[in-house]
């Protein structure tokens, strides 16, 4: 899949990087010639430009991209991003980094895909160590395993599958299952496969490339 991220900083950067591991084409838009610098250093692809502009984001390939994040610290620029991005047929996910406030969130939820609040998932991790718990155990499972999604091509000979039935390397298991842009929810035993379906795994690193192509090879 390809990908354009607005955002070459912490959240931007490493995003871009667990999706490259994975195997997916990204590209990087961002307007600081020196983070721009910093992220090519990285080995990544980058389209130096205002991401709230459409011809920039345009030449980083909006056309073909299947979704768009707007990961940069500055909320209305993630916003505007993301609604060229709607216009051009991606899947929008937005970063907000204020604190949840239900007025902001419903200001903007309903206009894009998803919105995620980095902040909440540190504030998470400092909550589980101050109780005592050991949040290094998800760090080192992440080590090992990774959490992704696939989405089925139309002919793909998966097309007509019962979700439960699909055949996986045993390292890796489908928890997830959501109509073309709809929200993925746990599939039901009768949910059959459709073209265009999305399905979110949890599979081991050296797995994957038998994953993706069990799940995305055509007829």
């Amino acid at each position: 899949m390809r990908f354009i991220i607005v955002g070459s900083g912490r959240v931007g950067l490493r995003t871009a990087r667990v999706l490259t591991e994975e195997g997916h084409e990204v590209v990087i838009v961002d307007d600081d010639p020196d983070r721009v610098e910093r992220a090519r250093d990285k080995g990544f692809t980058v389209t130096e430009g205002d991401g709230v502009k459409e011809d920039a984001l345009v030449d980083a390939g909006l056309d073909t991209a299947d979704a768009i994040a707007g990961l940069t610290g500055d909320l209305n620029v993630n916003f505007a991003a993301c609604m060229v991005g709607k216009h051009h047929g991606c899947r929008t996910v937005m970063r907000i980094d204020e604190d949840y406030r239900e007025d902001i969130y419903h200001k903007y939820a309903d206009d894009v895909d998803e919105v995620i609040y980095p902040e909440r998932l540190g504030a998470a991790g400092a909550k589980t160590a101050l109780l005592g718990g050991d949040f290094d155990v998800i760090a080192d499972l992440t080590e090992n395993l990774q959490l992704t999604t696939m989405t089925i091509p139309s002919e793909s000979p998966l097309v007509g599958t019962r979700v439960h039935a699909v055949e996986l390397p045993t390292d890796a298991r489908i928890y997830a299952h959501g109509r073309d842009r709809e929200r993925m929810t746990i599939p039901l035993p009768g949910t059959k496969i459709e073209g265009g379906d999305r399905v979110a795994l949890i599979a081991a690193r050296d797995a994957l490339p038998d994953v993706r192509e069990r799940l995305q090879a055509t007829a």
